[in-house]
C-alpha cells in the first residue's frame, strides 16, 4: 500500500499542516480540559476523582480501539480511517455541549460525549505516525524532522490547551466541549482536500497472516519495542498527573484563576513543545543520539517529579521544576515516534505504532485519577515512588535499547533491537 500527498514528488507544505492538525485536534480534545475541571466539579456538582474521569473515559475508549485502527488503517488505508474517526469526535463534542447546556445533572452524558471523542481519538491521531513513515520511508532524516513537526503540533496543542480552555470556560464553562467539534471540522476539511490517498493495488493481508506477522515482529523485536511502550506510559501517566494537580494547586494554593492560570499552567507544557521541536530536528534517525536522549531525558524525569510535592508551595520553584520535567518528556516523545516510525515494516507499521500510541492513552488514563487518589494525603510519597520507577525505565532503555543493528532482526531497518 502507497498513501502520499498530491505531490508525488515533494510532499508539500498543506500536506504536513493537514497530518499535523490531527494530533493538534485530540490533544485540544484532552489537555483543553485540565484547567477547567475546578470549574466543572464546581458547576456539575461532582467529586475531583469524578472530574478526572472526565480525562480518563476519553483516554479508556482510545486505550482499546487504536489497536483495531491500526490494523484498520493497514487493510483499507490511512484516510478511510482518519476521517470517520474525526466526525465521531464531531459529534462527541456536541453530545458533551450540549448535554452540559440543557441538562440539570449532565454529569453521565458527558461522559458519553468524552467516549465517542475517545473513539474518534483512536481512529485519526495514531494513524498519522504509520503516514508519515509511508510518506518518508527511504529517508530517515526527514521521517525524523516531519516525526519532530507532528510531536510539536501536538505538544503546542497541550500549551495552547490551558489558555484556551481557560478562556473559553471564563465566557462560558461548556463551550470547551463546542469548541472540540468546531476544531474537528476544520481538521476534516484539511485532509479532504490536502491529503489524497490513490486506490490501494496490493490484495489487503489476511487476518490470519496479520496475527502471525504481528506475532513474530513482537517476538524478534519485543524487547526494544516494550521498553518504548512502558516509556511512553510511564512519561504520559506523569505529565497527565502533574497537570491535573498543578490545575488544582494553582487555584487552592496559589489563588490563580481563569486565564490568567492557564498562562501559567502552559508554562511548563511550552518547555515540552520546544524541546519536542529540537529533538525532532537533531535526532535524524540516529540510534546512538536517540539512546542518550531517552536515558538522560529520564534521569531528569527521576529527579524533577520526586521534588514537585515539596516546592508546591512555591510557585517559581514549582513552575521550574515542572518544566524541567516538561522538557525531559518533550525529549521523549519525538524520539520514541522515531524509533517505532523507522524500524518497523511499512506493512505492520500502522499496527505497531497504533498499540505504541495506545499504550500512551494507559497513561493519560491512568494520571489524573491516580493524582486525585493520593495528592491530599500521600503526595510526596507518591511522587518519589514514581521517580524511583523512572530509574527502572532508564534501566530498560540502557539494556534493551542497542546502538547498532542486531543481526538477527528481520524487521528492522535502524537496529533499534
Amino acid at each position: 500500500m502507497k498513501e502520499q500527498c498530491k505531490n508525488t514528488t515533494k510532499i508539500s507544505n498543506w500536506c504536513v499542516v493537514s497530518m499535523a492538525s490531527i494530533p493538534l485536534v485530540m490533544t485540544l480534545g484532552n489537555s483543553m480540559l485540565i484547567p477547567v475541571l475546578p470549574i466543572f466539579e464546581r458547576e456539575v456538582g461532582i467529586s475531583s476523582f469524578q472530574t478526572s474521569m472526565i480525562i480518563t473515559s476519553y483516554s479508556i475508549a482510545s486505550i482499546f480501539l487504536i489497536p483495531v485502527a491500526g490494523y484498520l488503517s493497514d487493510r483499507f488505508g490511512r484516510k478511510v480511517v482518519i476521517l470517520p474517526s474525526l466526525f465521531i469526535a464531531l459529534l462527541g463534542g456536541l453530545v458533551a455541549g450540549f448535554a452540559s447546556w440543557k441538562m440539570t445533572d449532565p454529569f453521565t452524558w458527558i461522559i458519553i460525549g468524552r467516549i465517542l471523542q475517545g473513539i474518534g481519538a483512536a481512529g485519526a491521531a495514531p494513524i498519522i505516525l504509520p503516514l508519515v513513515g509511508d510518506l518518508y520511508k527511504d529517508d530517515d532524516e526527514k521521517t525524523s524532522s516531519c516525526l519532530g513537526l507532528i510531536e510539536t503540533s501536538n505538544t503546542f496543542g497541550k500549551v495552547l490547551s490551558p489558555i484556551l480552555g481557560a478562556l473559553f470556560a471564563a465566557y462560558l464553562w461548556y463551550l470547551p466541549f463546542f469548541s472540540i467539534s468546531v476544531f474537528s471540522l476544520i481538521s476534516i476539511v484539511l485532509v479532504i482536500f490536502f491529503i489524497q490517498v490513490p486506490k490501494k493495488k496490493e490484495k489487503p493481508v489476511a487476518l490470519k497472516t496479520f496475527i502471525k506477522n504481528t506475532k513474530k515482529i513482537f517476538k524478534q523485536e519485543g524487547r526494544w519495542i516494550f521498553t518504548v511502550f512502558l516509556v511512553g506510559i510511564y512519561s504520559m501517566l506523569l505529565l497527565f498527573a502533574v497537570l491535573f494537580f498543578l490545575s488544582d494547586s494553582l487555584e487552592k494554593t496559589h489563588g490563580l484563576y481563569g486565564v490568567k492560570k492557564g498562562f501559567v499552567l502552559a508554562i511548563p507544557l511550552l518547555a515540552l513543545c520546544i524541546a519536542s521541536f529540537i529533538t525532532g530536528r537533531k535526532i535524524k534517525g540516529e540510534l546512538k543520539v536517540m539512546k542518550v536522549i531517552m536515558t538522560v531525558s529520564l534521569i531528569l524525569i527521576s529527579v524533577s517529579v520526586s521534588l514537585i510535592g515539596f516546592v508546591d508551595e512555591r510557585l517559581i520553584l514549582l513552575l521550574s521544576v515542572s518544566s524541567l520535567m516538561g522538557l525531559s518528556i518533550g525529549a521523549l516523545l519525538p524520539t520514541m515516534d522515531a524509533l517505532i516510525t523507522e524500524n518497523i515494516e511499512k506493512e505492520e507499521r500502522g499496527t505497531i505504532s497504533s498499540f505504541y500510541s495506545s499504550s500512551r492513552f494507559i497513561g493519560v488514563a491512568a494520571g489524573p485519577p491516580l493524582m486525585a487518589l493520593v495528592m491530599n494525603s500521600l503526595l510526596n510519597e507518591s511522587l518519589i515512588g514514581a521517580g524511583i520507577l523512572g530509574i527502572g525505565m532508564f534501566l530498560l532503555v540502557l539494556f534493551f535499547i542497542q546502538s547498532e543493528k542486531s543481526p538477527t532482526s528481520t524487521t528492522n531497518q535502524g537496529g533499534a533491537t
